[in-house]
């Protein structure tokens, strides 16, 4: 660290030191300055380090050490107080609110030292002539801690009764802190009330909202506002997480997770600040925070994951249940010092009552993925069973109980029929029960359809069984089974050459009365389903589907359709014909009649749900809803698609919830309802980690509920989600388009929250992929982006080399207003920066004449009937963005002119100079007034600044003349554009009459 020379010099890096990020290392260089301002010989100098050191502790992990720069400061004060300047003075009473906390947060500073510490502060503000507002408010803040509620009421009363002065905290604070007391008091509703300014960004400061949002977190739960609670925790998590001095917060977004079904968040979140274990400066945060790590290690034991490895102190390996009983003791030891200390056991109560607190919601989906995984089944409710009456309620069924319940679930084909099945053969090797042949095959057969393609060789088995049994057609419908099973490993080949031997045979045995409709209808079933397969297999392997195919399996679907249409009153049978309606649909699609298709499948759907079986018509659904939608028919696609989530979600497996959850949010999306929308984005997201998608699928999904929620303003939310999808999406799985969208979205969240430089590295991340595609217009743009951003960020050579790139672009694709942008940006940070005015100048003066020279080019017949392809009056829309772009430039021109004058400029100077601007003003005037009605307010405004620029060059006529020529501009409009151009134009009048009477 170099030396410092001077007192101007000390102040900026203690400037440049507060804005770095909080901890030890910030301290450090604090305590470095204090040296340095020592050597400069200048008390005043030595008086603002001292508080730069204060201010720097009091936001850290080390408050523990506020105390003794406050002594000296105070003692310097009591010596010499003329050595404190007015801002200085105001400081130093106001660092007394600071020291009455810190020594609460001590333990090990008596009671009544801070008791005494409170008169004193009561004494010192009283001879300051200042409120006592903040008194009072500290004494409640001791008052409330030790638990002595009858004073705590008396001091709350006292604090809001006092006037609000300059010692007084900020609205901000004083709403969290007042809030916080109504939580207290078990009010969460008045609690809400209160902070409602704050959460709405009324109120602002340091750490405001950061903790009101933490603060908020639970009582919202209780009230049953979960939505809301789950947008705190994402909007707030994202201000505290990068804050050390945060610890009681992050406790409270850790405890959010941890009773809301979201233990593996809240295991991230641990991970993430490491030093939280050991941070001894403030033990009051440190006690917050060890009782909700209990608290969340117990909800891991209880969930039966007690022997899993979690994040803790730093050292060694941790179990969830060996830190639970770590941050419990830890968390007893430090309430018991407290309480000790103040001669009460309140502390210990409370800490006692939080790690005890049970889950608020079973689940509450964040959006945001997560590593770890704690799993949650998808809902399922019990099969509707017809009792038997033979077993009593509280007992076991029986061996003909449960085969009752299988031939039930089976008969209806419902989907716990293989469970069903799977419990009889349980039950039967209990009870060492020698079956039937057909019950054997039955059960057989069963576990094939459960295992899916491993089940291949049961199905073969079900198949002797059934023959055993004495019921061919039923043996040949289980090897058509295994043969469909076969062609979905994709093997269809050997599909084919598996079903036509059973094929042949149904036929025959039907025709001989061998066999009843419903096992031949299976296996033309299976045919049908293998040719279809087929089509499939030739589509992802790039090959044509080939007319013979497709006709082949028409044909096999419409054999099956006249075999089992007339007996659609067996369950099974219209099961078949509704299938075959949606195969029917599908082929449809393939040939490019989507209506056909969409007509069909609707067929389909109707036909599972006259028979009863719902469950199987969510496929259709699914199938209607893309095919409505490619039609445009927005409202059968949302029907479709909220039906299929009503009858398939008791039934389905979480991948099957994420699928249709997302396929309802993109419905919703395109009609332009973010907020229903969003709600099953993210629902989607949340199955899809369940179902250990998160990487593929969920990442799909967050990407939408962050556009969603982006496009409904909820900025912070938005980053917190594109963020936590970002690391998941691939070129490979998603397209790098995909990853492209999700970055230029989370750069404008980063704008709109003020996170600029943030946002200028997305767009450039963006650009960097976008600029190898043959298209460059969204590489142009996104470079705009990021010049844009970084200027904002303050970081001008980074923005001209970025606006550079972008105009570069924009000329390339012959777009001029995007390139004359580009220069005027440039322009006028040039005139800040190293370039100067004349470089600026000669940056304007470029952008007009690239206008000027595009507008010569549209103007000429020869140029414009050149234009391939060129729709009628697009030549006229380009003349008119190029005259309103000359527009712009001069305007631009103008003000970088009439601003380049230096304060102290002779008359002599400002005449040339203003007359320049004006000769622009006037250029500016001229191009809008060709565009008529449409450029009313970008001409007025520029009428409005000529005329300011006619009344510093003494023309009090010429500008009286233009301030009237606004006002009657705006004779018919109301609005508040027009509002502010005709207070302006009266006041330009006014100062016109002043001028002339003078």
């Amino acid at each position: 660290m170099g030396g410092i020379a001077d007192f101007d010099e000390l102040r900026g890096a203690m400037a440049e030191n507060y804005e770095q990020p909080e901890g030890p290392a910030r301290n450090a260089r604090a305590e470095h300055l204090l040296a340095q301002a020592e050597k400069l010989g200048i008390p005043l100098a030595v008086i603002e380090a001292l508080g730069h050191q204060l201010k720097v502790y009091n936001y850290s992990s080390e408050k523990d050490k506020m105390f003794v720069p406050f002594a000296r400061l105070l003692r310097m004060w009591d010596e010499r107080p003329e050595d404190f300047d007015e801002y200085e003075t105001h400081s130093l009473h106001w660092v007394f609110k600071w020291m009455s906390a810190g020594m609460l947060n001590q333990p090990h500073i008596p009671l009544a030292s801070i008791e005494k510490w409170l008169g004193e502060m009561e004494r010192r503000y009283r001879l300051a002539g200042h409120s006592e507002r903040a008194v009072r408010s500290a004494e409640f803040s001791v008052a409330a801690h030790i638990g002595d509620i009858g004073r705590a009421e008396r001091a709350y009363a006292a604090w809001l009764a006092a006037d609000r002065d300059s010692m007084a905290d900020c609205h901000a604070c004083e709403l969290h802190g007042q809030g916080w007391w109504q939580v207290r008091r078990g009010d969460d509703a008045e609690a809400l009330r209160l902070w409602a300014p704050v959460l709405e960004g009324e109120y602002t400061c340091a750490h405001e909202p950061h903790t009101v949002l933490a603060s908020s977190l639970l009582p919202l739960l209780r009230l049953g506002r979960p939505d809301e609670a789950r947008a705190h925790h994402l909007r707030g998590f994202r201000l505290v997480r990068a804050m050390e001095s945060m610890r009681s917060a992050y406790a409270d977004h850790l405890e959010f997770c941890a009773l809301t079904g979201n233990e593996a968040r809240g295991l991230e979140l641990l991970a993430q600040r490491p030093t939280y274990f050991t941070d001894g400066g403030d033990p009051r945060s440190k006690l917050n925070f060890m009782a909700v790590v209990a608290l969340l290690m117990d909800r891991l034991v209880e969930l039966g994951l007690g022997g899993q490895t979690v994040p803790g102190p730093p050292g060694r390996a941790w179990t969830a249940r060996e830190l639970a009983d770590h941050a419990r003791e830890e968390a007893r030891r430090l309430a018991a010092r407290f309480d000790e200390r103040n001669g009460t056991s309140y502390v210990g109560a409370r800490a006692e009552e939080r790690m005890a607190r049970r889950p608020l919601v079973d689940r509450l989906p964040l959006g945001v993925r997560s590593s770890a995984r704690v799993p949650v089944p998808a809902p399922r409710p019990p099969a509707p069973v017809e009792s038997t009456g033979s077993t009593a309620p509280d007992a076991a069924p029986d061996l003909p109980a449960l085969l009752s319940e299988a031939r039930q679930l089976s008969g209806v084909l419902h989907p716990d029929a293989v469970e069903a099945w799977a419990a009889v053969a349980r039950a039967a090797r209990a009870e060492g029960a020698d079956l039937a042949a057909y019950d054997r095959a039955e059960i057989a057969d069963h576990e094939a359809m459960g295992r899916g393609p491993e089940g291949l060789a049961l199905f073969a088995r079900a198949a002797e069984l059934y023959e055993e049994a004495g019921d061919p057609g039923e043996a040949l419908a289980a090897r058509a089974r295994g043969a469909s099973v076969r062609a979905f490993t994709g093997d269809t080949g050997a599909a084919l050459e598996l079903i036509s031997e059973p094929y042949e045979r149904i036929l025959a045995l039907f025709a001989g009365d061998g066999t009843g409709v419903r096992q031949t209808a299976s296996v033309l079933m299976a045919r049908a389903r293998i040719l279809m397969q087929r089509l499939d297999d030739a589509g992802e392997d790039g090959a044509a589907d080939g007319e013979g195919a497709v006709a082949a399996a028409e044909e096999a679907v419409r054999e099956l359709l006249a075999l089992a249409e007339p007996h659609t009153a067996d369950v099974r049978l219209a099961s078949r014909v509704a299938e075959a309606r949606g195969m029917l649909g599908e082929l449809a699609a393939r040939t490019g009649d989507v209506a056909a298709a969409a007509e069909l499948i609707a067929e389909s759907v109707r036909t599972y749900l006259a028979a009863g079986l719902p469950w199987f018509a969510v496929e259709q659904e699914a199938r209607l809803t893309r095919a409505a939608r490619h039609l445009g028919d927005l409202e059968t696609a949302e029907r479709a698609a909220r039906d299929a989530l009503e009858h398939g979600g008791p039934f389905l497996e979480p991948a099957g919830h994420a699928q249709l959850h997302l396929q309802l949010a993109e419905v919703l999306g395109v009609t332009g309802r973010f907020g229903p929308a969003a709600e099953h984005a993210l629902e989607a997201a949340h199955w899809a980690d369940e179902a250990g998608e998160g990487a593929a699928l969920g990442a799909w999904a967050r990407h939408q509920l962050g556009g969603f929620l982006l496009r409904q303003g909820r900025w912070a939310e938005a980053a917190e989600v594109l963020e936590s999808a970002l690391p998941d999406l691939t070129a490979v799985t998603h397209g790098d388009g995909t990853i492209v969208q999700t970055q230029w979205w989370l750069g404008e969240c980063l704008t709109e929250l003020g996170e600029h430089r943030e946002a200028a590295e997305r767009w450039l991340r963006a650009a960097d992929i976008a600029r190898h595609w043959p298209e460059q217009r969204d590489h142009a743009m996104l470079a705009h982006l990021a010049a844009e951003a970084l200027g904002n960020a303050e970081l001008p050579a980074e923005a001209d080399r970025a606006y550079t790139r972008a105009g570069d672009l924009w000329r390339d694709l012959g777009n001029v207003p995007g390139l004359v942008r580009t220069l005027r940006a440039r322009a006028w940070l040039a005139a800040q920066g190293e370039g100067g005015l004349d470089r600026a100048r000669e940056l304007m003066a470029e952008a007009v004449r690239e206008c000027e020279a595009a507008l010569r080019a549209v103007d000429e017949p020869e140029t414009v009937a050149s234009e391939e392809g060129a729709e009628p009056g697009e030549a006229e829309s380009m003349r008119q963005q190029l005259l309103a772009e000359l527009g712009q430039s001069h305007r631009q021109f103008g003000d970088l002119v009439a601003r380049s004058l230096p304060d102290d400029a002779a008359p002599a100077e400002v005449r040339p100079v203003f007359e320049e601007a004006l000769a622009h003003m006037a250029r500016a005037i001229d191009a809008y007034g060709s565009l008529g009605e449409v450029a009313r307010d970008p001409r007025t405004g520029a009428e409005l600044a000529a005329g300011r620029l006619e009344a510093d060059l003494r023309r009090p006529a010429e500008a009286s003349a233009r301030a009237r020529a606004v006002l009657s501009a705006y004779g018919d409009r109301d609005d508040a554009v027009a509002q502010a151009r005709r207070a302006e134009a009266e006041r330009l009048l006014k100062l016109m009459e002043g001028q002339a009477e003078a």
